[in-house]
């Protein structure tokens, strides 16, 4: 594997990376935001995602204790992961030049709004909210026969209320993939 890579192709990288940049660089302020800002964007709708789901989850299990030790992680966990997973698969093949289409940014940004931003948010709401449903005792728990079919009926409402921020956020990152893209093109 490692015969296959030479020593150029890390110094064409760094160069289309550094002339990207200065393209973008030289835009107005309003067109630089997108591109400096796409990734928050999409972890503050993240972030909010996991409170919601995790709001919706105390709710079904009646858990009333421990709402900031509950809160805090469904905000900060999501957050951090949404900023990595954004800039990993949109942000920074960009700006190395590694996707050349629309779709092909659309595409990862849709996903990561999706998968990352908010069924990960929703799934983390589970097992916190059911570690304090069983150690609070508010709800009454399944035994080990009945685990997955006790957690797919609980989940079914909170998944239906979470309809519309899944949407939203699925559709806000493709938005600014699409976005990114052409502020790309428009800096090229």
């Amino acid at each position: 594997m490692m015969e296959n890579h030479k020593p150029d192709d890390t110094i064409k990288e760094n160069l289309i990376f550094d002339i990207i940049t200065r393209k973008i660089n030289q835009l107005p302020e309003t067109g630089r935001k997108v591109s400096e800002y796409g990734s928050t964007y999409v972890r503050v709708n993240a972030a909010f995602c996991g409170l919601i789901a995790n709001s919706l989850f105390q709710r079904v299990l009646h858990v009333t204790k421990a709402p900031v030790a509950s809160g805090l992680p469904m905000a900060v966990i999501p957050f951090v992961t949404a900023n990595f997973a954004y800039k990993g698969f949109v942000s920074l093949p960009l700006s190395t030049g590694d996707q050349r289409c629309e779709t092909c940014t659309v595409t990862p940004g849709g996903l990561v709004g999706f998968t990352v931003g908010s069924l990960y948010s929703i799934s983390l709401a589970i097992p916190m909210n059911g570690g304090l449903a069983a150690r609070y005792g508010s709800a009454v728990l399944p035994d080990k026969a009945n685990f997955l079919t006790y957690w797919i009926r609980i989940s079914e409402p909170v998944f239906r209320k979470m309809l519309f921020p899944i949407l939203r956020q699925t559709a806000f990152a493709a938005y600014l993939g699409s976005r990114q893209y052409k502020l790309l093109i428009k800096a090229l």
